[in-house]
């Protein structure tokens, strides 16, 4: 009976001892994400695309980065969203960024599938090409942000500064370089690759450089801005912290 009854415990710690182990095998949640959320298969429609102001496609850009740089992405069934954009697209905002791979953009802005175009070129200038595709994006696709986003430490920009050439490498940083020499007119101190200060400064003036040219170049983005059907803004990205300052004007 000794031998029974001890075989008996022994079996019921195993049993305890394997019950622990499949309840922390799960996932690693954050503390933010401690309640499992359902991921949500939700996607813009014409209707959704159509309710939404400037103004509030502008907030929520904001607070999904904030929700980026808390570690607190929004749950998403992807293959939910690839099925239901199959057949459409309404995305809310056109971002304008580096190629940067640090920037993931629609993670930054904790967007999903269909909810934003992105254009993407070293320097996060604009070209006929780009111009074309955001007109686009605004004018036939009813996109109704156009968000300019330079980043932190931009080799573009670096590249501009030092006056690199090599192959299309050049004509590419000739885009940039009205920015550059710009900053340089007015700056006092070491206007070079060497002062964090002044790079930051050509990032954020090739951005709102970039937004004039786009004003500029194009009847249609200018038109659906001053009737306020569009608005543009610029953002700075911070490759320390994934935090985006909004320039707005």
């Amino acid at each position: 009976m000794k031998k029974q009854y001890s075989f008996s415990i022994l079996l019921t710690i195993i049993l305890l001892l394997n019950v622990t182990a499949c309840s922390n095998s799960g996932g690693d949640y954050s503390q933010d994400n401690t309640d499992t959320q359902t991921p949500s298969g939700d996607v813009l429609t014409a209707e959704k695309q159509s309710a939404l102001t400037p103004e509030q496609i502008l907030e929520s850009l904001k607070e999904g980065n904030q929700r980026f740089v808390n570690n607190n992405l929004t749950p998403r069934d992807f293959q939910a969203q690839v099925s239901q954009t199959s057949t459409g697209q309404y995305p809310e905002a056109v971002v304008i960024s580096c190629i940067d791979s640090r920037v993931p953009v629609e993670h930054v802005f904790d967007k999903g599938i269909g909810d934003i175009f992105v254009a993407r070129v070293a320097g996060n200038f604009v070209n006929e090409d780009i111009l074309g595709s955001t007109e686009f994006a605004t004018a036939v696709a009813g996109s109704k942000v156009i968000l300019v986003m330079g980043h932190e430490q931009c080799g573009a920009v670096k590249s501009a500064i030092d006056n690199v050439e090599m192959g299309n490498i050049t004509a590419m940083l000739s885009k940039i370089m009205p920015a550059v020499d710009q900053t340089r007119e007015s700056f006092e101190g070491d206007a070079s690759n060497n002062n964090p200060e002044f790079v930051d400064l050509v990032i954020e003036n090739n951005v709102e450089y970039t937004i004039n040219k786009m004003r500029a170049e194009s009847p249609i983005i200018a038109d659906l801005e001053r009737k306020g059907e569009v608005m543009i803004v610029g953002a700075y990205y911070d490759l320390d912290t994934g935090v985006v300052t909004f320039l707005e004007e």
